[in-house]
């Protein structure tokens, strides 16, 4: 499970955080899914084999001191899902009785710091939750105050996680993250390798494993729609394939560091003149779209302050459970077009400030459409659960304090000139 995505893998468990993708658990039962923005990290949906894997800690000059009331310190354990992942925990506390801080970091997956959102600790019980991969960790302190017993929860089945306190001589190096790409680049994608999909495999996604950018069973549709922020349905003109061929891409950019959102669509419109021949034109026309405006209460979301480089996340704990980190509302209607709906949407708020919310709903059957045929796990439906979320029209309003309402708009739309079926590697 890719705990750290927006972004994303989808296929094993993935710590999700900082790529967009749709992730199915395997082994966990359930379909999870991370839609994650490449920029915030460099982690990516399609992984390569794991690296030779340290399981335990190195050996300490020195004991970490240990203490059944004092949490603050360095944990570090593995997680064993389908591949074992390294865990490291920093927990701080400013003043006694005070506050505690914590940074978690997967060792495997890139190392980037994932904020914690919260951390408790009462009577030996530790808890943190991680809103920006929809994570949780609760364990329970042993006596002599050396291991933390519990489990890791990133969908409806935990996994088991010992975590150990270890001094700072011991811990895991963390490996040095990749830094952002100058804001000026232009980048294209070097060496590129287009190959099409496993049949039958499971799992949908696009983003960034350290320095590859990566896709897994993406159609041509979703390129464009990601390349040039469109939904399919302002793609005019496209031979059926263009929604039916699945591609796996691996490359590496040819300007160092990581690339940021409209980097991404470069290099995505770079590859698809490239090694598609793509030619189109840009035409406005009337849309059937969803307009997201601003309800009478005004909006209920969390104001974040936040720098251009600092995370963002959009991620799905399960289909109709959101969590938004640091997302303007522009970005949040892309990316519920092209996640979601089935149709294009709009921004419509006037609203210019970053939010982080979580939305919970019940999906119906006309969302979640681009998945189909990569993940297998239908939307839940509310049947008769008294207990179900609400409709998204209904969470919107309620949770979020805005309106989302079908309309009509002029938008834009590329009309497909040329296209063929990728050049060979």
């Amino acid at each position: 499970m890719r705990i750290f995505t927006m972004k994303t893998r989808f296929e094993g468990r993935n710590l999700r955080s900082g790529w967009k993708t749709l992730s199915s658990l395997t082994g966990c039962a359930a379909l999870a899914i991370a839609f994650s923005i490449a920029s915030s990290a460099n982690r990516a949906a399609a992984q390569s084999p794991a690296p030779a894997v340290q399981t335990t800690a190195p050996a300490a000059n020195s004991p970490a001191p240990s203490s059944p009331t004092d949490i603050a310190g360095i944990w570090q354990g593995t997680l064993h899902a389908g591949r074992d992942l390294r865990l490291e925990l920093k927990i701080t506390q400013a003043v006694a009785g005070g506050e505690y801080k914590a940074t978690f970091y997967s060792i495997d997956q890139g190392g980037q710091a994932i904020p914690v959102s919260k951390t408790t600790f009462q009577d030996g019980a530790l808890t943190i939750l991680i809103d920006v991969v929809g994570g949780k960790y609760e364990g329970k302190m042993s006596a002599d105050g050396k291991t933390i017993t519990g489990t890791w929860t990133q969908g409806p089945n935990p996994i088991p996680l010992v975590l150990t306190r270890t001094p700072p001589d011991a811990a895991w190096p963390i490996p040095e993250a990749v830094k952002p790409m100058a804001a000026d680049a232009d980048p294209a994608l070097d060496v590129a390798t287009i190959k099409p999909s496993q049949p039958g495999r499971q799992g949908k996604g696009i983003g960034f494993q350290g320095t590859h950018f990566r896709t897994i069973n993406f159609d041509v549709n979703d390129m464009i729609a990601v390349a040039y922020g469109l939904h399919a349905k302002q793609i005019i003109g496209a031979p059926d394939w263009l929604g039916t061929d699945l591609f796996d891409i691996d490359g590496v950019p040819d300007v160092p560091g990581r690339p940021n959102i409209k980097q991404q669509g470069l290099m995505l419109q770079k590859l698809l003149a490239d090694r598609f021949a793509l030619k189109f034109h840009h035409e406005q026309r009337e849309l059937s779209v969803y307009a997201i405006q601003v309800g009478a209460g005004g909006p209920k979301m969390k104001v974040t302050a936040s720098g251009p480089n600092d995370q963002q996340g959009f991620a799905f704990r399960g289909l109709g459970d959101l969590v938004v980190i640091n997302m303007s509302m522009e970005e949040f209607a892309t990316w519920m077009q092209s996640s979601v709906m089935d149709k294009p949407v709009v921004d419509q708020t006037g609203l210019t400030a970053k939010y982080s919310f979580t939305l919970k709903w019940t999906p119906d059957d006309s969302q979640f459409a681009q998945f189909r045929g990569a993940v297998s796990t239908p939307p839940p439906a509310a049947g008769d659960n008294p207990n179900a979320p609400p409709s998204l029209y209904t969470a919107m309003q309620e949770q979020l304090g805005l309106k989302f309402s079908a309309t009509k708009a002029m938008d834009d739309v590329i009309v497909i000139d040329h296209i063929e079926k990728p050049s060979a590697n």
